[in-house]
C-alpha cells in the first residue's frame, strides 16, 4: 500500500510536471514575441519616379525598403507574420452602401448567424428584423442637405446659432453657383476648342502630343490650341469638369436647399427613441454611392487574388452600416449606428464621415462612451478642410473632446491625411489637422481600393487615411486578441514613424513642424505596431 501510495503521488507530481511543461510549450508557440527593430526614417527620398502599381499600392510599402512612406504592411506580412495564426476581427463600417457582392471582398461581409435571412422576423431579439449583413438607417434616400440646412428648415437653431447658420448657408449657396457659372463657361470653351482641334486633325481621338504640334496661322486654331494646352497643364479634361459641376450641382440642389427634405423613413429625426425604422438593405442603391466600398477595400480588400488593390487586413468581417447620406449624416443614425455595432460584436468601427453642425451631439457623445465602455475602438477621419481645429472643437463632429472639455473616451482615434511625398510636402493639403485634436496622420492621398460593380480608382481623404488606421488596428487585434482597445489606440500611436523635417502647406509662407499638427507628429506604421503589441502582450 505504502508503496502504492509513493507510485500514485510520483505519477501525479509527473503527470503535473508534464501538464505544466506541456502548457508551457503551447504559451511558447502561442505567445508572439517579435525580436525585430522598429522602422525609424530621417533621410529616405525616392530617387526614380513611382510607377503605376507603387501608386496603387503605396499605403503598404515601407520608407526603408521602398523609399516610400506607407504603413508598412507588405514588410510586417513578409517578416513578422507568415505561418501565424490570426483571429478574426469585426470591423463596422458606418458609412454610404458598400457593393458586399464585390470580388475584391468575397468572404469577407459579415453575417448575422443568429438571424434567419428573409423570413421578416427579429429571430436574435435585437431589434433589428432580417439585419444579415448589418442596418440601413437611410432606406432607399441618398441626397440630403446639410445640418446647418436641416436645422435652419426645421427652426432647430437657438438665436445664438440663427444668423450664423443663415448667414452660411446664403454665402455658400452663392459661391457654388458662381462656381457653377465658371465651370459652364469651361465646358462650353473646352467643348468647343475640342470641336474645332478635331476638325482641323480630322481625328475625334486626338492627344495633347497632337496639340502641341499644331501650326496655324489661324486665330481660331491658335486660341481653341492655347485653351486646351492651358487646361491640360492643371489636369483638367471635359471629364473632370462634368464631375465637378455635378458636385457642385448637388450642393446648390440639395446640400444648401432649405425646400429639400432627403429622408425617406417616416421617424423623427429630433427623438432618438423613435427607432421603428430603416431596412436589411446594406447595399448602395446607385453606382456613384462608392465610398463605404473604397474604405472598405483599404481596410480589406482581397491580397491574394490579384484583383484590384491588397487591403491592410484579411482576417476581418465588414459590418456594413448604411448612414451616411450624400450630405451631412444625422445624429440619430450615427447614434443608432454606433450601438448596433458595439452590441453586435464589432471590435473596430470606421467612421470615415463628419460635419461642422450637430443638431444632437450628445446623443452621440452618448454612443462614442458606450463604445469605449465596451472595449471598441472607433476610426475617425479628421476633415478635408485644412482647418486647425484646435481653434474651435466644437466645429468638428463627431469627435471626443466636446465643449471645450478634454477627451472623454480613449478609445477614439482622430486621423489626419499624409501623402505618397516624403519630403516637405507630405502633408495631405486639404486635411484638417490640430495639436491638441488629431492624434496621428495616415496615408490618404491618391490612394488605390475598390468601387462598385467590381471596378476600382484612386480616391483621396481623411476619409481613405481614417480605414488605412482601422486596417492597422484590426491587424494588431488579429494577433493579440487579448489587447484591449484602449491598448492598441496606446501602441498605433506611439509606435507611428516620426516626421522630424518642416512641412509645406499649413501656413502661408511659414513652414511647420509635423508635431505641430497632431498629437503624435507621426505616420501610422503597422510593422512597429505589432513589435510593440508583441512587447505589450510579453509584459
Amino acid at each position: 500500500m505504502i508503496i502504492e501510495n509513493q507510485n500514485s503521488s510520483n505519477l501525479k507530481i509527473f503527470h503535473f510536471h508534464l501538464i505544466f511543461f506541456i502548457s508551457l510549450v503551447i504559451h511558447s508557440c502561442g505567445s508572439i514575441k517579435f525580436t525585430n527593430d522598429y522602422i525609424t526614417a530621417t533621410s529616405y527620398e525616392k530617387s526614380a519616379e513611382t510607377s503605376l502599381s507603387e501608386r496603387q499600392n503605396w499605403y503598404n510599402l515601407d520608407i526603408s525598403d521602398d523609399s516610400i512612406p506607407g504603413m508598412s504592411v507588405d514588410k510586417a506580412y513578409n517578416e513578422l507574420l507568415r505561418g501565424l495564426r490570426a483571429d478574426t476581427v469585426i470591423v463596422a463600417v458606418i458609412d454610404t452602401g458598400i457593393d458586399i457582392s464585390h470580388e475584391d471582398l468575397q468572404g469577407l461581409i459579415w453575417v448575422n448567424k443568429d438571424e434567419i435571412p428573409n423570413n421578416n422576423i427579429d429571430d436574435d431579439k435585437n431589434g433589428y428584423v432580417d439585419d444579415i449583413n448589418g442596418w440601413n438607417y437611410l432606406e432607399n434616400a441618398y441626397d440630403e442637405t446639410l445640418e446647418m440646412t436641416r436645422l435652419l428648415r426645421d427652426n432647430k437653431t437657438n438665436n445664438r446659432k440663427y444668423n450664423l447658420v443663415e448667414n452660411e448657408i446664403e454665402k455658400g449657396k452663392k459661391e457654388y453657383q458662381e462656381t457653377l457659372n465658371l465651370l459652364d463657361r469651361y465646358i462650353a470653351g473646352l467643348t468647343d476648342s475640342n470641336r474645332i482641334i478635331s476638325e482641323y486633325l480630322g481625328d475625334e481621338n486626338f492627344n495633347i502630343e497632337d496639340v502641341n504640334r499644331i501650326s496655324s496661322d489661324s486665330l481660331e486654331i491658335k486660341r481653341s490650341k492655347d485653351l486646351i494646352i492651358s487646361f491640360n497643364s492643371v489636369g483638367y479634361d471635359l471629364e473632370y469638369l462634368n464631375e465637378g459641376k455635378k458636385i457642385y450641382e448637388e450642393y446648390v440642389m440639395y446640400h444648401y436647399n432649405t425646400n429639400h427634405n432627403g429622408r425617406k423613413s417616416n421617424d423623427n429625426i429630433y427623438d432618438i427613441n423613435d427607432t421603428d425604422y430603416g431596412n436589411k438593405n446594406v447595399s448602395n442603391i446607385r453606382e456613384d454611392e462608392s465610398h463605404s466600398t473604397h474604405v472598405s477595400g483599404i481596410i480589406a480588400g482581397l491580397r491574394g487574388n490579384k484583383l484590384g488593390n491588397k487591403g491592410v487586413n484579411n482576417h476581418v468581417k465588414i459590418m456594413a452600416i448604411r448612414a451616411v447620406p450624400n450630405g451631412d449624416e444625422y445624429d440619430k443614425d450615427i447614434a443608432r449606428g454606433i450601438r448596433y455595432a458595439v452590441d453586435n460584436g464589432a471590435r473596430i468601427i470606421n467612421c470615415s464621415f463628419g460635419k461642422y453642425f450637430s443638431s444632437n451631439p450628445e446623443w452621440v457623445i452618448d454612443a462614442i462612451r458606450y463604445a469605449s465602455e465596451n472595449d471598441v475602438l472607433i476610426v475617425h477621419g479628421a476633415g478635408n478642410d485644412a482647418k486647425n481645429l484646435d481653434l474651435n472643437k466644437n466645429d468638428n463632429y463627431p469627435n471626443d473632446q466636446y465643449f471645450g472639455n478634454p477627451e472623454f473616451s480613449n478609445t477614439f482615434i482622430n486621423v489626419g491625411a499624409s501623402s505618397i511625398n516624403y519630403n516637405k510636402n507630405i502633408y495631405a493639403v486639404f486635411s484638417d489637422y490640430g495639436k491638441e485634436t488629431v492624434d496621428i496622420f495616415a496615408p490618404g492621398v491618391e490612394i488605390y481600393s475598390l468601387l462598385p460593380n467590381n471596378n476600382y480608382d484612386f480616391l483621396s481623404g481623411t476619409s481613405m487615411a481614417a480605414p488605412a488606421v482601422s486596417g492597422v488596428a484590426s491587424l494588431i487585434m488579429s494577433y493579440f486578441p487579448k489587447l484591449s482597445a484602449k491598448k492598441i489606440k496606446e501602441i498605433i500611436i506611439e509606435s507611428g514613424i516620426s516626421i522630424d523635417f518642416e512641412i509645406d502647406g499649413i501656413e502661408e509662407n511659414r513652414k511647420v513642424s509635423f508635431k505641430d499638427i497632431s498629437k503624435s507628429g507621426k505616420i501610422v506604421n503597422a510593422y512597429n505596431a505589432l513589435i510593440m503589441a508583441s512587447r505589450s502582450k510579453r509584459k
